[in-house]
């Protein structure tokens, strides 16, 4: 039997280290001594409170307030994002989506009304809206309910721009122009439940040293943070900032 056992991770190349700011290791481990995870956690002692891969990316510290700005500020700049509704039959069913309004943790959207999401939203109002921002890895998710879907709120002509019309066409009838008036024109409003997104802490060149280094360490890498919204504080912050739009 062997006392020991010498393992040389393989690891890429030494440019590719220079570049990181890595440098490459090697680790040894013997038949007597137990592999320990980063956090020195027995394997009885990990679940879903201990296990450093799912407790370390949630951020608690951070207050409600600071939260809803940075909320704010990530969806205000992606501005598109996937709807998901629910479909009878079928299942979720996603499409991309500009955002209308932000009014406070809430969106305004405008659809057609003979659209598929608006037959969807008649029969089950639940809804996901997701955003995700390829240049910093930054991501939104929102649970929510479509609370309104109506072709007569005063806030269509509020919320519309010219631009709009390029998604309905103008059919030469004078009234299905694809203006604010058209009545195929609905608005659609998503008041969220629940709310988490991620926040990067690092540039592309910091994650990927970050990530290189997890690697190597076996320590869990930490790009960014993870956040939470509950009821409560989305409640709270419709009201208080509800004038915060984009």
């Amino acid at each position: 039997m062997f006392s020991s056992l010498r393992i040389t991770r393989i690891t890429p190349s030494t440019s590719t280290f220079r570049a990181l700011n890595i440098s490459k290791t090697t680790r040894t481990f013997t038949t007597t001594t137990p592999f320990k995870m980063p956090e020195n956690l027995k394997q009885g002692e990990v679940d879903a409170q201990t296990d450093p891969s799912v407790a370390k990316q949630y951020d608690n510290e951070t207050s409600a307030e600071e939260k809803f700005k940075d909320l704010y500020a990530i969806a205000d700049g992606i501005k598109i994002g996937m709807l998901s509704t629910y479909r009878q039959g079928t299942g979720p069913v996603s499409r991309a989506m500009a955002v209308s309004k932000r009014s406070g943790p809430d969106f305004l959207f405008l659809a057609n009304k003979h659209s598929n999401k608006i037959s969807d939203l008649q029969s089950n109002k639940e809804v996901n809206l997701t955003f995700h921002d390829k240049s910093n890895q930054d991501w939104i998710s929102v649970t929510g309910e479509a609370v309104k879907t109506s072709g007569d709120d005063p806030r269509i002509k509020e919320i519309y721009s010219k631009v709009v019309s390029a998604w309905f066409g103008d059919l030469g009838d004078g009234v299905h122009n694809g203006g604010p008036e058209d009545p195929r024109m609905y608005l659609v409003e998503v008041r969220s439940k629940y709310i988490s997104y991620y926040k990067h802490t690092s540039g592309m060149l910091g994650q990927a040293k970050e990530i290189g280094g997890a690697v190597l360490t076996g320590k869990v890498a930490q790009t960014g943070v993870l956040r939470e919204l509950k009821e409560a504080d989305i409640e709270q912050a419709r009201k208080s900032d509800s004038a915060l739009t984009s």
